[in-house]
Parts: structure tokens; C-alpha cells; sequence
């Protein structure tokens, strides 16, 4: 265990943590960075929609480049799995295997993972996703689907949202039901019959690359795409927090102020683990707002002078 107690550990490694990192950091603070290497943005080839990077920026690259310039204030990302997260009095413990760290706040930017398509073959998902045939998120690149052919793996209200989110960049959209018929109401199947979207039967599977398209077996045949949107929802990581009594929505985000803190005193969250946009953009401000927020109690606790 930590002699004395750090002022925050940041528990993930994505934009919104290493965003608060450097923000800590050069406030003059003393934390860790714990990270398991899993963030959603090393999956992105390329992100368009970040602002700044006007010919778009590969997601690892963004990480490396972020990770670089935390190091560079002394914020340095540990590559450690957090097991367990708890509250002694004022002090947080954080455990990773069976070496415990105490704090006097955490952040939490421990992000959420997609669900992907069953039985799809990991190589192969990995291949699809680098050229642009699996995409996971519409907000981030919509724009480069337009005009172009493009099936969603889903169904029910989920499902129809995503289709029509899609249907804004192209009217050639398929919704495919990933298990047997679809289950939509019939506001759901009115508002994609409006929208001219085909539904086609699950299940769905036997996945592979053909081509510059992305080739799929349906219930009624084999289907090829330009691109494939899973819309299979995601597991969000909030278990620590609610192991340490963090209140969370009813799909399993946190719930935060303004000030990016949880219902427990002290610990905060960033990032696609609080409900809201997920996009880096909206995590780094969130993070930025949170690591200033610690920044601010601390010093009420203890003046932070030089």
C-alpha cells in the first residue's frame, strides 16, 4: 500500500482519462493512471470528426499522442487491471491483483465495449472494422457511408433508431434481425416503412470479407454491404463504481453532477461510462470539467501552493 495517499487515480486510459491526467497533472498533483488497453478508440482507423485534425487522425495514433503528452508532465499510464475499488473514511482504495493504492478521489473514465456480431471471427472483425466494412458508431462516421450500401445487425426500437439515424446519410439501408423474425412494434416498423428500410430475417452469420464489401448469410440469402452497423447495444464498465455505491441509470451509467461527480464524495467519472454523447470530443470536455472539479475540492481541503 501507498505510504501517503495520492491525490487521484484515474482508473482507464482512453481521451477521457488521459485528458484529466494532463489537466492533474499540470496542476501540480500527485496521481496514477491505472489501464487495461481496451479503450474504444484504439478500434477507430481513422476519426474524421475530431476537431483539429482536418484530414482525420488513426485512433491509436490519437492515443499515443495523448499518452506522450501526459508523460511529458509526469502522468505516466500504468497497463494494470483494477479489481476492486472501495471507500475506508475519507480515502479510497484501489486494488490491482493484490497490491492496494489509496487516494483522495478517483476518476473513473473505464468507457463501455460494443457487443459485436455472434460467431464473427475475431481476425476477420479486426480486418473489417481497419477498412471501414464493421463501424460501430454513426456519429462518428455517418458521413462516410453516404450514398452507399449499408445493413444494421438489430431490431426492435434500438435497431429502428440506428437504421433511421443512417438513413440520413443513405437510402440504401438494410435492418437485419440478428436472431430469427424482428420484434417491432408497429410504430417501429411504420416509421421504417416511411423511411423506405428494408427488414430482412435473421440469424445472421458466416461473416467475411469479398471484395471491398463485407459478405453475410441472412434468411433469405447471402447479403453483401458496403458497410455493417452492429446495433447490439455495449456492456458499460461501471461494476467498481457500484461496487464502491455509485447510483446508476437504469442501463448502467453513471449518474453525475455538473461537476462530473458520482453520488459518492470524491469520486468522479468521464467518459462513455456517464450517459451522454459518445464521441472523444464530449469525453475530453467532461474530463476537463472533472479535473478541475477535483482540482477545486482539493484545495478546500488542503490549500495547493507552491
Amino acid at each position: 500500500m501507498n505510504d501517503a495517499p495520492d491525490d487521484c487515480i484515474i482508473i482507464g486510459a482512453g481521451p477521457a482519462g488521459l485528458t484529466a491526467a494532463i489537466y492533474l497533472a499540470r496542476y501540480h498533483l500527485g496521481i496514477r493512471m491505472f489501464d487495461c488497453g481496451s479503450s474504444r478508440a484504439s478500434w477507430i482507423p481513422t476519426s474524421h470528426n475530431h476537431a483539429g485534425f482536418p484530414d482525420g487522425i488513426n485512433g491509436n495514433e490519437l492515443l499515443d499522442r495523448m499518452r506522450r503528452q501526459a508523460a511529458k508532465y509526469g502522468a505516466w499510464r500504468e497497463p494494470r487491471r483494477v479489481s476492486g475499488l472501495s471507500k475506508d473514511g475519507d480515502l479510497f482504495l484501489v486494488t490491482c491483483d493484490d497490491e492496494t493504492y489509496r487516494a483522495r478521489t478517483v476518476l473513473l473514465a473505464t468507457g463501455v465495449v460494443n457487443n459485436r456480431p455472434e460467431g464473427i471471427d475475431e481476425q476477420l472483425h479486426d480486418e473489417a472494422l481497419s477498412r471501414g466494412l464493421i463501424r460501430y458508431c454513426p456519429v462518428c462516421d455517418g458521413y462516410e457511408v453516404t450514398d452507399k450500401r449499408v445493413g444494421v445487425i438489430g431490431t426492435g426500437d434500438h435497431g429502428m433508431k440506428e437504421a433511421l439515424f443512417i438513413r440520413g446519410f443513405t437510402r440504401d439501408v438494410t435492418l437485419i434481425s440478428p436472431h430469427g423474425d424482428h420484434e417491432l412494434d408497429p410504430s417501429c416498423s411504420a416509421a421504417l416503412d416511411e423511411a423506405g428500410i428494408g427488414r430482412i430475417a435473421g440469424p445472421c452469420g458466416e461473416f467475411a470479407i469479398e471484395g471491398e464489401q463485407i459478405g453475410v448469410d441472412t434468411a433469405e440469402g447471402r447479403m453483401t454491404f458496403d458497410s455493417i452497423y452492429p446495433a447490439l447495444g455495449s456492456v458499460i464498465r461501471s461494476g467498481l463504481a457500484k461496487a464502491c455505491g455509485a447510483d446508476v441509470t437504469d442501463e448502467g451509467c453513471l449518474t453525475v453532477d455538473d461537476h462530473l461527480e458520482t453520488s459518492v464524495p470524491g469520486l468522479f467519472a468521464a467518459g462513455d461510462v456517464v450517459v451522454g454523447l459518445d464521441q472523444i470530443s464530449h469525453a475530453m470536455g467532461q474530463a476537463g470539467v472533472a479535473a478541475t472539479a477535483i482540482r477545486n475540492r482539493l484545495a478546500e481541503e488542503h490549500p495547493l501552493r507552491r
